[in-house]
């Protein structure tokens, strides 16, 4: 069986065949002969035939063989001189005259006809033939039979027979398991009928030998003209039923051969060998967690179960990756990808670790690396950029002016767009995900209208059902004998500080003569102050604490003056009491000029009058004398009452009270950590500023504790406390408002202005979107995310979206009825929990109407009533045609 090439004869028939077929496979757009598919399949031929299209050219590409027996294969006991022989040995010889194309409706009827098929073909028809069974299954109620089909194993060596353009074949029982050779005899068993093959993957001639007529890479070199080839077959067992085979024919593809049988590749395969799969389950293999990567495996679950992305990265998509475009990834994100997406739709339940693809992103995307998480649809938007940048057709990208519309008719404006749009961006990403909307500006004094037509991957929609917000605030009057008052105000979800003070002055019924100060109080200090007009409202947290200072308007460049109350707190460390001064309450505020101490005093009393407890007898002290409430005095520290500690002042000297308001005066920093010098009752306030802000803590003794109601000066009330909803519980916003909010016409802001040509100035035109081309694939994001300079948060909103039914024609300003503009939902990409702290998972339809739960390595059905919540924030739909 071995020989040399004494001639060049044999080399120059197969290097000239080669040649021919690589020029069929250039012209043949639609076949997927990848030379990067380093796997062999050996399937029936007729199981690969009905997964063909009728007008592909695929199937007359196939190399025809004739498998006839050797010289040591005849004989009656040629089943047993196998088994004692420890090989099995046939001829493959070529036959030009065999046909193989969709007319010819004998070919591959026969059970003993077989195609070599690469993985990538092999994946496609694994699909076609789950998808057919799931529809037949649903349209006609038929039971899911047979599903279950194993791979295994199968070494050959291959040589030349010398001067003739034939393949000998040896399988040798020392190559392979006892079971797989005993797979092996029944398969090629040539007494019954012919055996015939069609060669898909050109290894029977390429793998064999080049132009150069040299062995290439890949084949395992024994002998000096012997190669070592591994078949994975398919097909071949127990349970794999051909479509519209007879029931006699069915027993050839048995072979009589259990399922389950086990063997360890030595090849570097994609698949496991040796496990049972069910064809039903392809596309169903979950993604492991690398550490925060769920953004990423929701986006990827998403996009690997987009159809038309899935048929066209099974086949030869390599044909059209751009490795000169700058704005690429030298085609490495594509290939990345595309693997990635062959080895979630192969068959299996092993959850996919996706660790090159992070690192290939990661060397592309520095801001996707580490272990951080991040947004799923900014990791999208991305990926699908890149992708369409590495499968560009474009190499050399012509220069276009952008041009206003200037009277001209919008379609034809919009289509001399989209052609300048694909001169320049030309791939499968533009083919299926990318539409182009209008955008229309309206110049306020002149009223020009000046039309665009851009591009758009996906559609940002606010959600309006978020526009207002519910906040607490607590009203101090600094004035008026007033009690503080609590107010809930209906806000703007993203207004600014002008929009609570509006409706704060409302709800309290400020006058036309008053101003409210707004401020933050946190530890029972003034935190910060609310002051600027524009300052967004999305920097106040829901659990902050706000208070609104009621004050007169006109009071010139006196100064703010800040009172924080101190009051003496016991503790017991170690057994033993001790004293010491501690905050409390809300600080009172006043603007004006102050001279002397006695004026702190007196205004201070004045703020505290609304707390003053009534009491028309007096107040008993603790003997139970009565005594007049004004003449109650803080009693001194130290010697006077051992219990109090003395305070120090700056300097370090003890102080002593001698007050007798009840109350100790002292010049603090903002945060009352610092005690300054005492403030004198007749004394002169040197240390206190004319203009600006100066803070004052004011000591209290417990009998003054005792004089006024501190309910009032208690902690204050949360802006939203937590578990409080903003909404009613039955209320939702669908994707049509959405929609409409995303469309409506609205002011540029100042930041934005246009330049009108006609005006020759800038100016805040009236901008408005349009929807005029829709894409195959419409990815709809929910703008769940607000970002703002110090703060982000997150929208629970509870949107409504159709699932069956979503119906666009009425917002397409372009009117083509020959173009569907209804959509089906197969993807959702969701996110539960906080911006810091949340989860993505993904919704997918499979399998038909079959939805599933793709949380990272974890793959679960999900019916379709649970597939609407409030986490949804990446919608995937795709057109369905019209009937």
């Amino acid at each position: 069986m071995d020989g040399d090439l004494r001639n060049g004869d044999v080399a120059a028939a197969i290097s000239s065949n080669s040649v021919q077929y690589e020029a069929r496979e250039e012209a043949e757009e639609g076949c997927s002969l990848s030379d990067e598919d380093q796997m062999v399949y050996l399937v029936p031929f007729r199981w690969w035939k009905d997964a063909q299209d009728s007008s592909s050219t695929c199937l007359s590409q196939g190399i025809p063989y004739v498998a006839t027996a050797s010289s040591s294969y005849g004989g009656p006991l040629k089943l047993l001189n196998s088994f004692f022989n420890s090989d099995v040995a046939f001829n493959l010889k070529k036959e030009e005259g065999l046909l193989c194309n969709a007319k010819n409706g004998e070919v591959g009827v026969s059970s003993r006809d077989y195609a070599l098929i690469p993985g990538g073909m092999w994946l496609q028809a694994l699909k076609w033939h789950s998808e057919l069974r799931n529809s037949e299954k649903e349209t006609k109620g038929l039971p899911d039979l047979e599903d279950m089909s194993d791979v295994y194993p199968l070494q050959l060596r291959l040589s030349v027979i010398q001067e003739t353009v034939a393949l000998s074949v040896k399988i040798s029982k020392k190559d392979n398991s006892c079971e797989c050779f005993r797979r092996a005899c029944k398969i090629f068993n040539m007494e019954m009928e012919p055996v015939r093959f069609w060669d898909f993957s050109r290894q029977t001639t390429l793998l064999l030998l080049n132009e150069n007529n040299k062995y290439v890479e890949g084949a395992h070199k024994q002998t000096e003209n012997e190669l070592l080839l591994e078949l994975q077959v398919y097909g071949l067992s127990d349970s794999i039923r051909i479509r519209g085979a007879k029931q006699d024919e069915l027993g050839e593809y048995t072979n009589g051969f259990a399922n389950g049988f086990s063997r360890t590749s030595s090849s570097n395969s994609l698949f496991s060998h040796g496990n049972s799969y069910e064809s039903g389950t392809l596309g169903l293999m979950g993604l492991q967690n690398l550490g925060n990567t769920c953004f990423m495996n929701s986006a990827l679950q998403c996009l690997v179960h987009t159809p038309k992305l899935v048929d066209y990265f099974l086949g030869d998509y390599r044909r059209e990756i751009n490795t000169a475009n700058p704005l690429g990834m030298n085609g490495e994100l594509a290939s990345c990808f595309g693997d990635l997406l062959k080895k979630l739709w192969a068959p299996g339940a092993t959850p996919l670790s996706p660790r090159t693809f992070k690192m290939k992103l990661a060397h592309f995307a520095p801001q996707f690396s580490g272990l951080n998480q991040h947004d799923s649809q900014e990791f999208l938007a991305f990926l699908l950029d890149g992708l369409h940048e590495d499968l560009n057709r474009v190499k050399h990208k012509p220069y276009f002016e952008a041009k206003d519309s200037d009277g001209h008719p919008d379609d034809e404006v919009a289509d001399e767009y989209w052609r300048n749009h694909l001169a320049r961006n030309n791939s499968v990403i533009v083919d299926v995900c990318q539409g182009q909307y209008r955008s229309t500006l309206v110049c306020p004094f002149c009223r020009k209208v000046s039309a665009t037509f851009d591009p758009f991957m996906y559609l940002s929609l606010p959600l309006p059902s978020t526009s207002s917000r519910l906040m607490t605030l607590t009203v101090v009057s600094t004035e008026d004998n007033l009690s503080p008052s609590t107010y809930t105000v209906s806000v703007p979800k993203n207004g600014k500080l002008d929009d609570l003070t509006r409706s704060l002055r409302i709800a309290c019924s400020l006058g036309d003569n008053e101003t409210l100060l707004i401020a933050e109080v946190y530890n029972n200090c003034i935190l910060r102050y609310l002051e600027e007009p524009t300052d967004a409202l999305s920097l106040i947290r829901d659990a902050d604490r706000l208070v609104a200072y009621r004050m007169p308007k006109d009071v010139g460049e006196a100064p703010l003056v800040v009172f924080m109350h101190q009051q003496i707190e016991e503790k017991c460390i170690n057994g033993v009491p001790a004293t010491n001064w501690r905050l409390f309450g809300v600080p009172l505020v006043v603007r004006k000029n102050l001279l002397t101490g006695t004026d702190i005093q007196e205004i201070y009393e004045k703020l505290l009058a609304p707390f003053v407890v009534p009491d028309e007898v007096g107040v008993k002290d603790k003997d139970g004398l009565e005594s007049d409430k004004s003449e109650v005095a803080f009693e001194s520290y130290g010697t006077c009452d051992s219990r109090f500690p003395q305070s120090a002042s700056a300097s370090g000297e003890a102080i002593v009270d001698v007050s007798h308001s009840g109350f100790c005066f002292y010049v603090t920093n903002e945060k009352g950590t610092d005690q300054g010098p005492e403030i004198v009752k007749d004394g002169m306030l040197n240390s206190i500023p004319l203009t600006g802000r100066c803070y004052v803590r004011v000591s209290w003794s417990p009998k003054n504790m005792k004089n006024y109601n501190l309910q009032n000066l208690s902690p204050l009330p949360v802006v939203s406390p937590r578990g409080f909803s903003n909404k009613r519980p039955e209320e939702f916003v669908s994707l049509y408002k959405c929609l409409e909010a995303f469309l409506k016409e609205e002011p540029l802001g100042p930041d934005d202005m246009w330049y009108c040509p006609v005006c020759k100035k800038h100016c805040q035109a009236a901008k408005k979107l349009d929807l005029w081309r829709l894409p195959e694939i419409l990815v709809i994001h929910l703008k769940r995310f607000s970002f703002s300079r110090y703060f982000r948060s997150k929208l629970d909103t509870y949107v409504d979206f159709p699932i069956h039914d979503l119906d666009l024609s009425a917002y397409i300003a372009r009117k083509d009825e020959s173009i569907s503009h209804q959509y089906m939902l197969y993807a959702i990409s969701n996110h539960y929990g906080t911006l810091g702290s949340g989860h993505y998972t993904a919704f997918v339809r499979h399998d038909g109407n079959q939805w599933y739960d793709f949380d990272d390595s974890r793959v679960s059905p999900i019916s379709e009533e649970k597939i609407k919540t409030s986490a949804a924030y990446v919608l995937f739909y795709r057109r369905v045609k019209k009937s």
